[in-house]
């Protein structure tokens, strides 16, 4: 009989112990939770407060303020536009200069990723014909 009361005991501290241990880790978690809405709120509240700042300094009137104030505009006239075909020819392109160093060997993978992507066709794209 001293032998199961012992075990009944036993049990029983064992038990205690478990509940105590449940009850401090979920008192852990419950600051932790604590902690954590803390910070978001304080970081909604820094999110709100640089959303409400750069509104501030996006507002057009406060730019054409500073424009007016610090460039030298002038406002465009209608007498400053001209028709396309009064616009000069296209200067002829440049001669290549010649490389100071010689072009490296092509990569033979980016050669073979390369035709890989050329032959597949997109959604956009037919088969091309074999």
């Amino acid at each position: 009989m001293r032998f199961l009361h012992l075990i009944v005991v036993a049990a029983l501290v064992s038990a205690a112990v478990y509940v105590y241990k449940i009850k401090f880790d979920s008192t852990q978690q419950v600051e932790r939770i604590a902690r954590l809405t803390g910070d978001l709120r304080h970081t909604r509240d820094a999110i709100a407060s640089l959303r409400a700042e750069w509104s501030k300094l996006d507002n057009p009137s406060r730019i054409q303020g500073l424009t007016e104030r610090h460039l030298k505009l002038r406002p465009v006239e209608g007498t400053q536009f001209d028709t396309l075909n009064r616009l000069p020819d296209r200067p002829a392109p440049a001669a290549p200069a010649e490389p100071a160093t010689p072009a490296p060997a092509p990569d033979p993978l980016t050669a073979m990723i390369d035709k890989q992507v050329l032959d597949r066709p997109t959604g956009s794209t037919k088969r091309p014909a074999r």
